[in-house]
């Protein structure tokens, strides 16, 4: 194994803090101490960077400010749309639909809901990932109260039609949850011409900082929440407790920088990714996972076959580059959201993400390609088909 510095390419496991978010986040901690909350200058100085932070975060998905619900994470928002709306509707009905492919944030959300007596159905993509409004339409029901769907999968990059499922949720008066943590910053994000309810952010994949989050809340018609905190009422009575200023001023910069920087750096990072695959694919038995043109710019997912999925990591152990999800890396077990998308569990198991953010370069990528390339050569020869 190289003893030199390990390549990064797990950035949508989480991205590197960029240095302009970690001044101002610094400027932050630097500062007297505030509690937004409080009403003399210095709580009334936290309150205005919470609220600037804020109009960045909402600019960036084209939203109203006051549409935007600070959490502490992507997890969170999750959980907050999805728990919140399911129990703050339950008189009206108690069916929820998502699919198979979304994030543990959406799936173990919905298990709760199953165990609290809710009906959950998971709808199977086709076998590019997408989800067909047909589909959907067809497990809509007159007890369905939400339909939560990601815009981007964080382990194949592919990107669903959520204007066209928001218009079957429509049809059917069933409100329409969107986790799009992947999406901001990479994919421009407008939630008035997605027609979306509920939009779930992250700091952390956008070179923000880790540990906060955001919930778009549609504001007319406003959709009914149950919080799942209690305490002070702050943002709203939504989610309830001291806000972390500096995280907060960060995710609010890095939502600004993406607004400035996102539309070429997402060009630049789809060429990496497209750089890559055109190297990977001249190995036989290459498969690229996912659909080949609905996908984002900074995720490449592919299969190899003929080699055993953690002997290639092991192999590539000077990369940082994933197998799967990283909430799902403990388990042992092979990608879900491949299985769900017709890959057999040997190929499911010898899958590689590879991620791309703001530092990586051409040079890294062409490095990251003759590493795998010989290490997929080197296991099929010690261990042929």
């Amino acid at each position: 194994m190289s003893t030199t510095a390990p390549i990064y390419l797990d950035h949508a496991a989480t991205s590197p803090l960029d240095g302009r978010v970690r001044a101002v986040m610094l400027a932050c901690l630097e500062s007297p101490p505030g509690n937004p909350a409080s009403t003399h200058a210095a709580g009334r100085a936290a309150r205005a960077r919470v609220e600037a932070a804020r109009a960045e975060v909402a600019a960036l998905i084209a939203a109203p400010p006051a549409a935007i619900v600070f959490t502490s994470g992507a997890t969170e928002a999750d959980n907050l749309a999805i728990l919140g709306s399911a129990r703050g509707n339950a008189v009206r009905g108690r069916h929820i639909v998502s699919v198979r492919t979304e994030h543990r944030a959406v799936l173990d959300a919905c298990g709760r809901l199953e165990r609290e007596g809710f009906a959950v159905t998971l709808l199977t993509p086709d076998r590019q990932g997408l989800v067909e409004p047909g589909a959907l339409r067809a497990a809509l029901t007159p007890t369905t109260t939400l339909v939560s769907v990601m815009l981007v999968n964080n382990e194949t990059g592919v990107v669903q039609d959520i204007a066209a499922l928001a218009a079957e949720c429509r049809e059917h008066g069933t409100l329409l949850h969107v986790d799009a943590a992947q999406a901001a910053g990479r994919i421009p994000i407008d939630v008035a011409a997605l027609d979306v309810d509920l939009l779930s952010l992250s700091a952390h994949k956008i070179h923000g900082p880790v540990g906060v989050g955001a919930l778009y809340v549609r504001r007319e018609p406003r959709p009914t929440l149950v919080p799942l905190q209690f305490g002070g009422g702050q943002e709203g009575g939504l989610r309830s407790g001291t806000l972390a200023v500096h995280q907060i001023a960060g995710m609010g910069e890095a939502f600004r920088l993406a607004a400035i920087e996102g539309p070429s750096e997402s060009a630049r990072l789809a060429g990496l990714r497209d750089r890559l695959w055109r190297a990977l694919q001249t190995l036989p038995g290459s498969h690229l996972n996912g659909h080949p043109e609905r996908r984002a710019p900074h995720i490449l997912n592919v299969s190899f076959e003929g080699v055993d999925g953690e002997a290639l990591l092991f192999a590539l152990g000077d990369l940082a580059v994933a197998s799967g999800a990283a909430c799902g890396a403990e388990s042992g077990e092979p990608s879900y959201v491949l299985r769900a998308l017709g890959r057999d569990d040997a190929l499911a198991r010898a899958s590689l993400r590879v991620s791309f953010g703001r530092p990586t370069t051409v040079e890294e990528v062409d490095v990251a390609a003759t590493r795998v390339r010989d290490a997929v050569g080197r296991l099929r020869s010690l261990a042929p088909a």
